[in-house]
C-alpha cells in the first residue's frame, strides 16, 4: 500500500525544505541510500496507480444471461424439457445461447478497443542516491527520494522542491490553468489549493523550463493523482438512460407475459381442458410474447453504432455510450485541449502606431499581421513592430520543430508562440540567431518578472554592434524603460498611461500580455542586471492566448440548435475562461449578469440547496478544484439533467467517470482521463462531440424503430394463443413455429433497422426528455394496432384454411406466414414513425431489402422443404393461399398508413 510518511494535518508545501528532509529521514545533497530506499519501496509499495477493477471472465459470461426476459425463456425451456418437448425445449434454450454469444462477443470487442490507452505510461526519473546520479524506473521512487528535474521531464512523483533554477512547469493536466506555473521555495500558509502551491511539483506534471530538484513526498495513490484515482473509484457509474429504459420496459413486460400465461392456464382449466395441454399453450403464450431478439437487436444496434463512431475518429469503451450521447442535454467541456487548441498563439502586436491583428493559429507559422487599418502590411513600414518580433524571438528559449507533419514547440508554450509570430512575419528562427547571436543571458525568475539577452547585432539597427534585448510582464519592463520607439524608429519619452491603457484593453479581452524592449549595449560590462532599470527602450507589446479550436464555435453552435446546454468547466482564470468562452459562443453577448460565470470560490460560497440551479443558469466555471467539477456534474444531474462530461487532464477524471458519459481526449488526454471515460475521441476535437451527438440520437430513433416493429407480433401470438384458449379451438401456431418467427425474423428483418440512415432534422429537435417513457402513447397505440391486425388476420385465415379442407399443419403454416408478411411489409413502415416510407425513399437501406430476400428464402423453406416441415410442423400451401396472404399484409399496411397520417405531427 502507497502512503505519504507525513500525517495529521500538516502539508509539506507549508514547511521549510529543511524541516521536509528531517520530517522524511533523507539527505538533501546525498539522498536515501540505495539500501534504505529499497526497504522504503516493500514498505510502501511501488510507484504506480492500483488498478482498475473490471469483471472477471466468467461474470462477463454470466452477465449475458442477466435479464427478465432471459429469465422467463429459461423457466420455458426447463419446464418444455420436463414435458417431453425436447425439440422445443432445445429450441428454446438455442435462442438463449445465441444471445449470450452476440452480447459477449460485441462487448469484448468495445473492450479491446482501447487497450493501449489503458495503462499509465512508464517513465524514468533522475535520483541521487548515495550521492550518485541514477536513473530508475519512476515506480521505484520512495518517499525521501531526491529527484532531478530538468526541462522535458515528466513529474514522476508529488515533490517539495528544495532547489531550482527558473523551474517552469505545465500543470494544465492537473489543475487546468493553461500557461506554465513558475517555481519557488517560499513556505506557504497550508489552507493554499494546488495550483497555487509554487513550492510543490505533482506527478504527471510536465517541467516547460529550468531545472530543479525535490523530496518525494508522496508516491502512488497517495499523489494528488492518485487521490483524483479514488475519487474516480468512488465516483457511480449510471444506468444510461437507455439501459434504464429497457429494464423498466422488460420488467413491467415480464410480469405481464406471466399474468397472461397464468390467466390462459386458469381459463383452459375453468374449459375442461387437459391440464398438460393448457399448461404447454400458456407456455406457447409466454414464449410468443417473449420479444426474443431484443437483447440481441440492442447489442447489435449499439454495435453498429460503435462502427460508426470510430470511422468518425471516437473509441467507445461501453457500449450504451452512443445511445446515451443521443439523450444528452447538457455537456459540460474542459477548455484547455478540449474547446482550445491548448497552443498558446499571438493574437494582437502593439506599437505606438497602433494594434496590429496577426491571424492564424496554434503552432503552425503561417499567417498574416494586418495593420490598424485593417490592411496586410508587413515590418517594414513600422520599425517598432519589427524590433518587438525580433527581440520576442531572440530573447527566447523555446524552438519550434516540425516533424511527421506536425508543428509543436519545445519550452515554454508562451515563448514558443513568440517564435511562431515572427516566423508568420518572415523572421524564421535560423535567420533570427545568424541576425541576433545570442552572447549571455539574464534569465526569467518570477522574482525578476522579465528576461534579458546580450546580442552581437548584425543587422544595420545599430552603431554599436550589440543590443539588449528583453520581454517580461508589461509594468515590470516599464519600470526598466525610460523611453519608448515610435514607428520611424525615432526614440522619444515614454508614456507611461498610454502602454497601460493598450496592455488594460487587451487583458480585458482575455490576453496574457507582454512587453518587449531593447537599448544598444557597448560591451558584456553594460549587460549587468542593475544598469537595465530607466536605460532600455519600450518597443511595443504582443499578446496571447490559447486559440479556440477552429470548428469548436460551429460545434457549439450545432448543440445549442439541438437543444443541448454547452457548459466551459476549467481551472484556468475567470477573465481567459470568459473571453474564450465569448469566442465560441458560450456566452451570449446581449445576457450580462455575474450568474454566467461562476469561479471555485463563488460555488464554495454557495449553500448546497441553492447549487444546482445556479449551475444550472451558468455558463462559464473558472479557477474549479477536481471535486467542484465533480460537484457541478451531481448538481446538473440532480435537475434531471443527462450529462456529457468532456474533458484530458488528471482533473477531469471524477467528472468523467460520474457524468451519463465521460468523453476524453485521445492525443492529448491523460491516461487516467481514458480509462474513467466511457468514449475517446482520437482526434481530440470538440466537433467530434456533435458528431456523436448526432450519431447517438440516430442510434436511439433505431431501437425504438425496431421495439415498434417487433412488439406487434410477440402481441399478436401471445394473443392468438389466448383467443384459442378462449374459444376451445386448435393453436393457430405452436411455440416452435413462434421461436422460428421471432428469431429469423429479428436477425434478418428487424436488425436492417439497425442501418437505418440518420432521419433528416435529427440535430434541429430538442433532446429527449430524460423522464419520457420508451414508447410514448402514440407509438403504443400503433402497437396495438398492428397487434390487432395480426391477430385478426392469422386468426381468420387459420379458419379459413380449415374450413376449406386444409388439413390443421397447412393452416398453421397459413397463419406462420401472415405473421412474417405482415412484419415485412410494416418493417418499411417503421423505416421512419412519423413520415411515409414513399418519402424517404425505398432503396436508401439496402440492408432492408437484403434482408427481406434473406427472410423470403427462409419462408420458402419452412413451408416447402420436407425436414423443415417435419420439424416445425408446417406443410406446403398453395398460390390461393399465398394470395389471401399478400391481400391482408396489404390491408394492414393502408391501415397503418392511414393511423401514421392522422397521427403526424402538425
Amino acid at each position: 500500500m502507497t502512503t505519504s510518511v507525513l500525517s495529521g494535518s500538516a502539508k509539506h508545501h507549508g514547511l521549510a525544505a529543511h524541516e521536509v528532509v528531517l520530517l522524511l529521514e533523507t539527505d538533501a545533497h546525498r539522498g536515501l541510500g540505495v539500501l534504505e530506499a529499497g526497504e522504503r519501496l516493500g514498505r510502501y509499495g511501488p510507484n504506480t496507480l492500483p488498478p482498475a477493477k473490471g469483471a472477471g471472465l466468467l461474470r462477463r459470461i454470466l452477465s449475458q444471461f442477466h435479464h427478465p426476459l432471459i429469465y422467463v425463456l429459461n423457466a420455458a425451456g426447463v419446464i418444455t424439457a420436463v414435458l417431453g418437448e425436447y425439440v422445443d425445449s432445445a429450441v428454446i434454450f438455442g435462442v438463449v445461447l445465441i444471445n449470450a454469444v452476440i452480447g459477449f462477443i460485441q462487448e469484448s470487442k468495445a473492450e479491446a478497443a482501447l487497450e493501449g490507452l489503458r495503462s499509465m505510461a512508464r517513465t524514468q526519473a533522475t535520483v541521487i542516491r548515495d550521492g550518485h546520479r541514477r536513473i530508475v524506473a519512476s515506480e521505484d521512487l520512495v518517499p525521501g527520494d531526491l529527484v532531478l528535474l530538468d526541462a522535458g521531464d515528466k513529474v514522476p512523483a508529488d515533490m517539495r522542491l528544495i532547489r531550482l533554477a527558473e523551474l517552469r512547469i505545465n500543470e494544465s493536466a492537473l489543475t487546468g490553468e493553461s500557461v506554465p506555473v513558475g517555481k519557488d521555495e517560499v513556505v506557504l500558509a497550508e489552507p493554499v489549493p494546488v495550483a497555487d502551491r509554487h513550492n510543490m511539483a505533482y506527478s504527471d506534471t510536465l517541467v516547460t523550463t529550468g531545472s530543479g530538484a525535490g523530496i518525494v513526498i508522496a508516491t502512488g495513490a497517495e499523489t494528488e493523482l492518485g487521490q483524483i484515482h479514488r475519487l474516480v473509484g468512488s465516483a457511480q457509474i449510471l444506468d444510461t438512460p437507455l439501459t434504464q429504459k429497457l429494464a423498466g420496459f422488460s420488467k413491467i413486460l415480464t410480469v405481464a407475459i406471466l399474468a397472461l400465461a397464468a390467466v390462459t392456464f386458469a381459463v383452459g382449466l375453468l374449459r375442461g381442458h387437459d391440464a398438460v395441454e393448457t399448461f404447454t399453450a400458456a407456455i406457447a403464450l409466454a414464449v410468443g410474447a417473449i420479444p426474443e431478439g431484443l437483447p440481441a437487436a440492442v447489442t447489435i444496434t449499439l454495435a453498429i453504432g460503435v462502427t460508426r463512431m470510430a470511422r468518425r475518429r471516437a473509441v467507445i469503451r461501453r457500449l450504451p455510450a452512443v445511445e446515451t450521447l443521443g439523450s444528452t442535454t447538457v455537456i459540460c467541456s474542459d477548455k484547455t485541449g478540449t474547446l482550445t487548441e491548448n497552443q498558446m498563439t499571438v493574437r494582437n502586436l502593439w506599437t505606438t502606431a497602433g494594434l496590429y491583428e496577426v491571424t492564424g493559429s496554434g503552432y503552425v507559422p503561417h499567417g498574416a499581421l494586418h495593420s490598424p487599418a485593417g490592411e496586410m502590411t508587413t515590418v517594414d513600414a513600422d520599425h517598432a513592430l519589427r524590433w518587438t518580433l525580433l527581440a520576442g524571438a531572440a530573447c527566447n528559449d523555446a524552438a519550434l520543430t516540425h516533424r511527421d507533419g506536425h508543428w509543436d514547440i519545445v519550452g515554454d508554450p508562451t515563448e514558443g508562440a513568440m517564435v511562431v509570430v515572427a516566423n508568420k512575419a518572415g523572421f524564421a528562427s535560423d535567420q533570427v540567431k545568424s541576425m541576433l547571436a545570442r552572447e549571455a543571458t539574464i534569465p526569467f525568475s518570477s522574482d525578476r518578472q522579465y528576461m534579458a539577452t546580450l546580442h552581437r547585432d548584425a543587422t544595420s539597427g545599430t552603431s554599436h554592434g550589440q543590443v539588449v534585448l528583453a520581454k517580461g510582464g508589461v509594468e515590470r519592463m516599464l519600470e526598466l524603460c525610460g523611453a519608448q520607439m515610435d514607428a520611424d524608429g525615432t526614440v522619444g519619452g515614454l508614456d507611461r498611461d498610454v502602454v497601460l491603457e493598450a496592455a488594460g484593453e487587451l487583458a480585458r479581452r482575455g490576453l496574457r500580455v507582454l512587453a518587449t524592449a531593447m537599448r544598444p549595449a557597448t560591451g558584456a560590462e553594460d549587460f549587468a542586471e542593475d544598469r537595465l532599470p530607466g536605460g532600455m527602450v519600450l518597443i511595443g507589446l504582443q499578446a496571447m492566448l490559447d486559440p479556440p479550436r477552429a470548428a469548436a464555435t460551429t460545434a457549439v453552435a450545432a448543440c445549442r440548435t439541438a437543444g443541448i446546454k454547452v457548459k466551459m468547466i476549467t481551472g484556468d482564470h475567470a477573465a481567459t475562461a470568459t473571453a474564450i468562452a465569448g469566442q465560441v459562443g458560450l456566452l451570449d453577448p446581449t445576457e450580462t449578469g455575474k450568474d454566467r460565470v461562476l469561479t471555485g470560490a463563488d460555488l464554495a460560497a454557495l449553500p448546497a440547496e441553492e447549487l444546482p440551479d445556479a449551475v444550472d443558469r451558468a455558463a462559464v466555471f473558472a479557477r474549479v478544484s477536481p471535486e467542484q467539477k465533480l460537484r457541478l456534474v451531481e448538481a446538473l444531474q440532480a435537475r434531471g439533467h443527462v450529462v456529457a462530461m468532456t474533458g484530458d487532464g488528471v482533473n477531469d477524471a471524477p467528472a468523467l467517470r460520474q457524468a451519463g458519459i465521460g468523453v476524453a481526449m485521445g492525443a492529448s488526454g491523460t491516461e487516467v482521463a481514458k480509462d474513467a471515460a466511457d468514449m475517446v475521441l482520437t482526434d481530440d476535437d470538440f466537433a467530434t462531440i456533435e458528431a456523436a451527438v448526432e450519431e447517438g440520437r440516430g442510434v436511439f430513433d433505431n431501437l425504438t424503430k425496431f421495439i415498434t416493429w417487433t412488439l406487434p407480433t410477440n402481441i399478436g401470438e401471445g394473443l392468438v394463443i389466448l383467443a384459442a384458449i378462449l374459444f376451445g379451438a386448435a393453436l393457430p401456431i405452436l411455440p416452435t413455429q413462434i421461436l422460428w418467427i421471432n428469431m429469423t425474423t429479428a436477425v434478418a428483418l428487424g436488425l436492417m433497422l439497425a442501418f437505418e440512415p440518420k432521419e433528416t432534422g435529427i440535430m434541429t429537435r430538442p433532446p429527449r426528455d430524460p423522464d419520457q417513457p420508451l414508447l410514448t402513447r402514440a407509438l403504443m397505440a400503433r402497437i396495438l394496432l398492428v397487434s390487432a391486425l395480426l391477430v385478426a388476420g392469422s386468426w381468420w385465415l387459420f379458419q379459413w384454411e380449415l374450413d376449406n379442407g386444409a388439413s390443421v399443419a397447412e393452416a398453421r403454416t397459413a397463419a406462420v406466414n401472415v405473421f412474417v408478411v405482415v412484419e415485412a411489409f410494416y418493417l418499411f413502415s417503421c423505416r421512419s414513425l412519423t413520415r411515409s416510407a414513399w418519402r424517404i425513399g425505398m432503396f436508401t437501406n439496402r440492408w432492408l431489402i437484403a434482408g427481406v430476400t434473406v427472410q423470403a428464402v427462409g419462408q420458402l423453406a419452412i413451408t416447402y422443404l420436407p425436414a423443415m416441415n417435419a420439424l416445425f410442423g408446417t406443410a406446403p400451401i398453395d398460390g390461393g393461399t399465398w394470395l389471401r396472404i399478400l391481400g391482408i399484409a396489404l390491408a394492414a399496411s393502408l391501415v397503418v398508413a392511414v393511423d401514421k397520417r392522422l397521427r403526424r405531427p402538425a
